[in-house]
C-alpha cells in the first residue's frame, strides 16, 4: 500500500500532516509513485515533481512552524487541464493546445493552491471538455480502472479515474452536461455539480459558457466539502460570477455552514435522520432505455433513503428527452463562439503551410482541433447561421425556460430533491460507439437538464453491474438553487449508512 493511501479521507490525513506523524513531501513523493506506475491509465497530461515538491515543501514549513495551517495544507490533489495553470502545460487535451503553458492560474486552481493543496498535475480529458466516455482527448483515452476496457465517462474521466485508482485525494472537473456527474458514476467516485455561477469560471478553459462549472471528485462527501467549500466564492474577473447566494454572500463558509447545519439536524432525528425529507423520482427517469442492472441499483439506493425516514414522490420532468436536442443545440453554438479564438494568429496550433490568413486559419483549426469538436462547431456555427437561428438555437432557448420551469414546479409543491440514474448504463467499452459518435450523446440524457437549468447535483455510488457484475453504477441527487451543503450532508448520511463509495479496483 502506497503511504497516501492509508488514509481514509482529507480530514485524516490532515490530522496526520497535523500531528507531523507523515509530511507533505512524503505524501507527494507517493501519490507521484503511484501516477507513475499507473501510466497505463492515461490518467495524467503532464507531471513535474519539481513542481509538486516546491507546494510540498511549502507546506511542511508552515507545518512546521506551528502557524496556522490552511485546511487543505499539503493534500494532494490534481487539475482536469481545462484549468490553466501557472508551471503546468494547459492543453484542454487538445492538440490546438499541445505545449501551452499558461500566465496564470484558473480562480479554482489558486483558491486551491491558498487553501494548501498540493497539486500533482493535470489530468486527461475529452477534448475541450467534448464528450461523454473521454475517448476525444487527442492524447488517447483514459481507461476505468475498474475495467481497463472501459470508459472512465467524460468529459471529466481522467478525474474520476485518478480518484478511484488511488492516485489523489480528490481533484478538480468541470460539468457543462454532466462531465462531473458522469465520470464518478462509472468509476464508483463522488461528484458534485454547483448550482451556476457559484463557483469562478476565470481561467477555465470555455466550451459552452452559460452551462460550464467546476466541481470536485473525490471518493466521498466529506471530502467533497473540503475542496467545494474553498473553491466557491464571487470571482470579479467572471461575469457569471454571483455576489449573493439566496440572500447569503457568495464566499468560502456558506456552504460549510449549510452541510453542519443539515448535519446536525440529521444527527439530532436519531434512527431516522432524514425524517420529513421528499425525495421526487421522476417518471420520465425510468422509461425503457434504463438498463435493469442500473434500475435496480437506483431502486436500492432509494429504499436506503426511504429506511432513513425520507419519503419517495413521484413526479415528473416531461421535458426530460427534450434536453438532448435542447443541449445540443445551445452547447454547440456556444462552443462554436468560444472556439473561433483558436484562428492560428495569436496563440494555439498553427499550420506550417498555406496561402493566405484564411487558408492558416482553415488549415491551423483542421490541423489542431479533433473529429468531436469539428462535428460540434459545425453544428454550432449552422443553429447561428441566418436563417437558423430563430428556427434552432433560439427556439432551444424557449425550450430550456420550460424545462427550469419544470424543476421549480416540482420543487415548489412536491419534493426536497429529486433522484435517479446518472446514466442510463454501466460503463461501455472503448470504441464501442465509435461508428456512432452521436449514439454517446444520448447517454447524457439524466445529467442535460439540471445543466440547461443551472442546478446543483451530485452522484454517489450506489451499486455493481455489467456482464462482469464489477462496474459501478452512480446515484444522481439533485437540489434546488444554492443547496449545496444540504446535498452533500444528505450524501454523507447515505454514506454513512453503505458502503459503495469505500470500494476499490483490485489494484487501487
Amino acid at each position: 500500500m502506497s503511504l497516501h493511501t492509508e488514509f481514509d479521507s482529507i480530514a485524516a490525513m490532515r490530522d496526520a500532516l497535523r500531528a507531523h506523524r507523515v509530511s507533505a513531501r512524503e505524501l507527494a513523493s507517493s501519490a507521484l509513485q503511484a501516477a507513475q506506475a499507473a501510466q497505463s491509465l492515461n490518467v495524467f497530461l503532464h507531471i513535474d515533481p519539481a513542481l509538486t515538491f516546491a507546494q510540498a515543501d511549502e507546506a511542511d514549513s508552515l507545518l512546521a512552524a506551528g502557524a496556522k495551517a490552511a485546511p487543505l495544507a499539503g493534500i494532494p490533489i490534481a487539475h482536469k487541464d481545462l484549468f490553466v495553470t501557472q508551471g503546468w502545460r494547459s492543453t484542454a487535451a487538445s492538440k490546438m493546445l499541445a505545449g501551452y503553458v499558461s500566465p496564470f492560474d484558473a480562480t479554482v486552481v489558486s483558491r486551491l493552491r491558498e487553501a494548501g493543496a498540493v497539486s500533482l498535475g493535470k489530468l486527461n480529458c475529452d477534448e475541450f471538455a467534448m464528450g461523454s466516455g473521454n475517448e476525444n482527448s487527442a492524447f488517447g483515452p483514459v481507461r476505468n480502472p475498474w475495467d481497463h476496457d472501459a470508459v472512465p465517462g467524460g468529459s471529466s474521466g481522467g478525474s474520476a479515474a485518478a480518484v478511484a485508482a488511488g492516485l489523489v485525494m480528490a481533484a478538480t472537473g468541470t460539468d457543462t452536461g454532466g462531465s462531473v456527474r458522469q465520470p464518478a458514476a462509472l468509476c464508483g467516485v463522488s461528484g458534485i455539480k454547483p448550482t451556476y455561477g457559484t463557483v469562478s469560471r476565470f481561467g477555465m478553459i470555455a466550451y459552452g459558457s452559460s452551462l460550464d462549472q467546476a466541481g470536485p471528485l473525490a471518493r466521498h462527501a466529506r471530502d467533497l466539502l473540503e475542496l467545494l467549500d474553498p473553491m466557491s466564492g464571487f470571482d470579479p474577473r467572471d461575469a457569471t460570477s454571483l455576489e449573493t447566494c439566496d440572500g447569503q454572500t457568495n464566499a468560502p463558509g456558506r456552504i460549510r455552514a449549510q452541510f453542519q447545519a443539515q448535519a446536525e439536524r440529521c444527527q439530532q432525528a436519531g434512527s431516522q435522520p432524514l425524517k420529513g425529507l421528499r425525495i421526487g423520482v421522476p417518471a420520465e427517469f425510468f422509461g425503457p432505455g434504463l438498463a435493469p442492472d442500473v434500475a435496480s441499483a437506483i431502486e436500492a439506493a432509494l429504499a436506503s433513503f426511504e429506511a432513513m425516514g425520507a419519503e419517495r414522490v413521484g413526479i415528473s420532468l416531461p421535458r426530460t428527452e427534450l434536453a438532448i436536442p435542447t443541449y445540443y443545440v445551445i452547447a454547440p453554438a456556444e462552443a462554436s463562439s468560444n472556439l473561433s479564438r483558436y484562428d492560428g494568429v495569436r496563440y494555439g496550433h498553427r499550420a506550417a503551410q498555406y496561402g493566405d490568413v484564411a487558408e492558416m486559419t482553415s488549415r491551423s483549426r483542421t490541423e489542431g482541433f479533433g473529429s468531436e469538436v469539428l462535428r460540434r462547431i459545425m453544428v454550432g456555427t449552422y443553429v447561428l447561421s441566418h436563417g437558423y437561428y430563430d428556427a434552432y438555437y433560439l427556439q432551444a432557448q424557449r425550450v430550456r425556460r420550460m424545462i427550469v420551469n419544470d424543476f421549480q414546479q416540482a420543487f415548489a409543491h412536491q419534493c426536497d430533491v429529486i433522484m435517479g440514474p446518472v446514466t442510463p448504463t454501466v460503463a461501455k467499452r472503448i470504441g464501442e460507439n465509435r461508428e456512432d459518435p452521436v449514439a454517446d450523446w444520448l447517454a447524457d440524457i439524466y445529467t442535460l437538464g439540471v445543466s440547461l437549468a443551472g442546478l446543483p447535483a451530485m452522484s454517489l455510488p450506489c451499486g455493481f453491474g455489467g456482464e462482469s457484475g464489477r462496474l459501478p453504477i452512480g446515484l444522481q441527487v439533485i437540489g434546488n438553487y444554492f443547496s449545496e451543503g444540504k446535498l452533500l450532508a444528505l450524501a454523507d448520511c447515505f454514506q454513512q449508512a453503505t458502503d459503495w463509495h469505500q470500494r476499490k479496483p483490485e489494484h487501487a
